[in-house]
């Protein structure tokens, strides 16, 4: 039996949202796809709200009769202020007052590692670690991190904020080999954090079961996440074709990686 009616999933046409639309499935009725353009052709099980973030009367609609959100919606990457305020800030106030407004009583939130990216990697910090953003982007989501603790304080809407590291379908860079989460991975952690009975304000690290641990993420094991997937399959490989990095680069001492290394994106 479903465990929810309906799930309305943000960024339902995105790297990982289209894994998500697939693996969240068999846990409601009905999936709501959320998008910036139509989707075509639509499973039974399916249905789509084609709307922009930053449209705030066309976000709230689209959280109507939802019991759960999966918001993976806003800006991808760092990139230009304006971008980053109207789709990742104001539009997740837009996807809390719709929650608000609406009844709906779980977030689950695409949070990053970007979020946390200036800590040293030896640091092996947890989820309660002051944050440190690496960019614009991260200070997104460090707002909305902020803005879930609010609402599941005041209004009582349960938050698991999953601080993604680097899901792609297989690691490509030495990086890579421990910050990978694996796409069937991120559909365990969403799924765990869906159905774990109780969630109220938790931040979780996404990562695979690598070798290499960089985070404790014991903070959050009331979840029940057990990653499957581990980078050793693909470490050879990658080992192969990279160069030993710099460990005096920023890319390599902290967590954002690269991001640490961004000028600011409006110059």
């Amino acid at each position: 039996m479903p465990h929810y009616d309906r799930i309305l999933i943000t960024g339902a046409a995105g790297r990982l949202g289209s894994q998500l639309r697939k693996g969240l499935a068999p846990l409601a009725k009905t999936i709501r796809l959320a998008g910036r353009e139509p989707f075509g052709d639509l499973a039974e099980h399916e249905e789509e709200a084609v709307f922009d973030l930053a449209d705030m009367e066309a976000t709230i609609a689209a959280t109507k009769d939802c019991d759960a959100i999966v918001h993976f919606g806003g800006a991808p990457l760092e990139c230009e202020w304006q971008t980053i305020l109207d789709s990742s800030i104001r539009g997740s106030y837009h996807i809390y007052e719709g929650a608000r407004k609406h009844g709906v009583k779980r977030v689950i939130y695409a949070s990053s590692v970007h979020a946390i990216g200036f800590h040293e990697v030896e640091a092996q910090i947890g989820v309660d670690a002051p944050v440190r953003p690496d960019s614009l982007y991260g200070v997104s989501k460090n707002f909305v991190e902020s803005l879930s603790r609010l609402y599941w304080d005041k209004f009582g809407i349960e938050t698991a904020c999953l601080r993604i590291f680097s899901s792609f379908e297989e690691p490509t860079d030495r990086r890579h080999l421990w910050s990978y989460l694996s796409f069937d991975d991120c559909v365990r952690l969403v799924e765990a954090s869906l159905t774990a009975p109780r969630v109220a304000h938790t931040i979780s690290f996404g990562l695979s079961n690598n070798k290499v641990k960089t985070v404790d993420n014991s903070g959050a094991n009331h979840l029940g996440y057990t990653p499957k997937d581990n980078s050793e399959p693909f470490r050879a490989a990658v080992e192969a074709v990279t160069a030993v990095p710099d460990p005096k680069s920023l890319h390599t001492r902290y967590l954002g990686g690269f991001f640490c290394e961004l000028g600011h994106p409006d110059d």
